[in-house]
Formats: structure tokens, C-alpha cells, sequence
């Protein structure tokens, strides 16, 4: 059963249906459109979830097994099964064929699939589970370099923003048609932007800005390791005036994004996979560096260490919240915690 991508949303409040196949070029609404369906999981008690990464050598009888037992708690589960080739061969067009015809009871089984061409389109096992009504089959289109000022604005709209077409132009020559870059671009100005509605000249001022606080070399530096460094750009923020909301936006973005890393190289996935989706490309050394220095489990402390600090921040809790910030730097670059501590 076909979905448009804008339909999903209304589709997901009235079932949840077996299977979904998600497919797309575009990573940043692959994962939307994943988030989705997995927060509607998550909502209706979706408990356990597996992940699985279908690579060459990959065993299938998981699948079988996986569709064959029941859940280790009893409880529902989300299957995750992400296809990076798009083509499952014949065991696994096998594999899956079954899976369509007897679908595991409470359980969701999530596709992730890249473009589905035209010839694979056509193919059993794609046309089978389109056709079915137990599967929901989610094509997103990519968007153009012409489309591109029109899909800006339309996430300026969601976020409750307005722009002049010079401002939509320049976010567009600045991220150069990469969508998630475009993306962290409108969050970044709806921090920095005193107005809802962003003229060129509010851009250009956010992007001089931008220069001048330096908030993403302070998060590449403490990815790097570089202590002292950080320590010296955090102070300069400080001085600047900028608030602790837009470090903590910066930090707490990479601080998840490798969290999430760790979890699926300690899932299987290999070091190589996990980062092949890192952009820009001269970003993969320093995630490399800080996948090695802390564990999953650190890196998923840090994020609580960065909501106590939000909270601090606006004064929820109590702490100071350049302090936590501090701290919070020095644990990401691997040092001990810092004097500031004691002061």
C-alpha cells in the first residue's frame, strides 16, 4: 500500500500496520520518516527493538527466527531491517515474502532501503509488498537544487519562520543542496534570530556571527581532544555574550549523533558503515577519535549531563550551568574534570 510522504502522519494516528518500506535517497528524510514510524511505536508501547544490517555474508534465518519467536519479555517489539544495497537477493526476497504472508503478531518491521529504481521496483518481492495491504510503502522523492528554495521554505513555515527570497537564496548557496545541512542551518537562525521573519541582511549577521563565536570549532576541538583549546573558545563565547541554548544546541547535536553510532557499531555494524553517513566527510576522523576515547554508555550519560545543564540554564535546577558546560566539554575530550569544579 503506497503512502505519500506527507499522508504518513495521518496514516500512523489511524494503525500501525506490519510492515513498513521506507525508501529514499535522502538520509534526512529516510530518517524523518523512520522517526515516525518509531515514535508512533514508542506510543503505542512498542517496548523492545532490534536492529539489523544487511550486509554481504548476512545471515536471513535471523529474520526467519526473529519472525518465529516470540518476544524475550512478551512484550511488542519494533524489527528494524535496513538494506543498504536496496536488493535483498533471492534468500532474502524469499525471506521476506514469508514474513508478508504471516506477519509476526505484535511486532512492526521497519525497511530502510535507499531509491528503489525502476527495475527493482518491479520485482516480486518490492511489488508484493507494496500491493499489500499489510505494508506500508513510503517512496520519498529527492529534492533538486530547484526545488530546494521551495522545501526551505517550507521548514522556515514549520519552525514559524518567514524569510525574504534573498535569505532563502543564501541558505541555499550556503548548504549546497544537502538537506540535513540545510536543516541545521534553519535551527541554528531560529537561536540566533530576535524576529520570526529573517531578512538578508538577520542571515548574513547570523552567519558573521557564526564566525566570530566560533560555537562549532569549539565542538570540533573537543571531539579532537583538544582540551585547551576548548576551554579557550568556551571562555571566548562567554565573553561574547552567547547564550549557553546555542553551545548546548551544537554540542548536544554531535553528543546524540554518536551516541547513536556507538549503539550500532556495538550492534554489529562496522566503523566504516556507521560513519558512512557523517557529512561533511572531514567531520568522520574526529567521530572516529571520540567512538574510541568513551563508550556507548558514556556518550549517553554526556546527553543527561547536557539536559541538566539546559535545565540549570533556565533556571530549573539548581548548578551553574558555564560550570556543567565546562565539565561537560572536558568529559567529551577525554580529560579529568576541571578545576572549575572547585571554584
Amino acid at each position: 500500500m503506497r503512502i505519500y510522504p506527507e499522508k504518513l502522519a495521518n496514516q500512523l494516528k489511524k494503525e500501525l500496520l506490519p510492515i513498513y518500506l521506507v525508501s529514499s535517497d535522502e538520509p534526512l528524510l529516510a530518517q524523518e520518516a523512520s522517526d515516525s514510524i518509531r515514535s508512533t511505536c514508542r506510543q503505542a508501547d512498542f517496548s523492545e527493538r532490534q536492529v539489523f544490517h544487511v550486509e554481504r555474508g548476512f545471515d536471513w534465518n535471523i529474520i526467519r527466527e526473529a519472525n518465529a519467536s516470540l518476544s524475550l519479555f512478551a512484550e511488542k517489539r519494533l524489527l528494524e531491517l535496513r538494506i543498504s544495497s536496496g536488493k535483498p537477493g533471492d534468500q532474502g526476497s524469499k525471506v521476506l515474502l514469508e514474513y508478508l504472508a504471516r506477519p509476526a503478531q505484535d511486532t512492526v518491521l521497519l525497511i530502510n532501503v535507499p531509491r528503489l529504481d525502476g527495475s527493482t521496483l518491479k520485482t516480486k518481492w518490492a511489488k508484493s509488498l507494496m500491493d499489500s495491504p499489510l505494508c506500508g510503502f513510503i517512496q520519498l522523492p529527492s529534492v533538486n537544487i530547484e526545488q530546494l528554495p521551495q522545501w526551505i521554505h517550507q521548514r522556515l513555515t514549520q519552525q514559524g519562520l518567514s524569510a525574504d527570497p534573498e535569505a532563502i537564496d543564501l541558505i541555499v548557496a550556503r548548504t549546497e543542496g544537502n538537506l540535513l545541512a540545510a536543516v541545521q542551518e534553519i535551527e541554528k537562525l531560529k537561536l540566533l534570530s530576535n524576529t520570526p521573519h529573517l531578512s538578508l541582511a538577520t542571515i548574513q549577521a547570523s552567519i558573521a556571527d557564526s564566525a566570530r563565536y566560533d560555537v562549532f570549532g569549539l565542538v570540533d576541538a573537543a571531539l579532537e581532544g583538544d582540551t585547551e583549546r576548548s576551554l579557550r573558545i568556551l571562555a571566548g563565547l562567554r565573553s561574547e555574550g552567547v547564550e549557553i541554548p546555542i553551545i548546548l544546541w551544537a554540542i548536544a547535536r554531535d553528543i546524540r549523533q554518536i551516541a547513536n553510532l556507538s549503539q550500532q557499531i556495538s550492534q554489529g555494524t562496522s566503523m566504516d558503515r556507521a560513519l558512512s553517513r557523517i557529512w561533511p566527510a572531514p567531520r568522520k576522523p574526529l567521530f572516529t577519535r571520540a567512538l574510541k576515547r568513551l563508550s556507548g554508555t558514556q556518550w549517553q550519560q554526556l546527553l543527561k549531563d547536557a539536559q541538566l545543564i539546559d535545565e540549570q540554564s533556565k533556571g530549573q535546577t539548581i548548578g551553574d550551568a558555564w560550570i556543567g558546560m565546562a565539565s561537560l566539554i572536558l568529559k567529551i575530550s577525554g580529560s579529568p574534570l576541571p578545576i572549575f569544579q572547585h571554584q
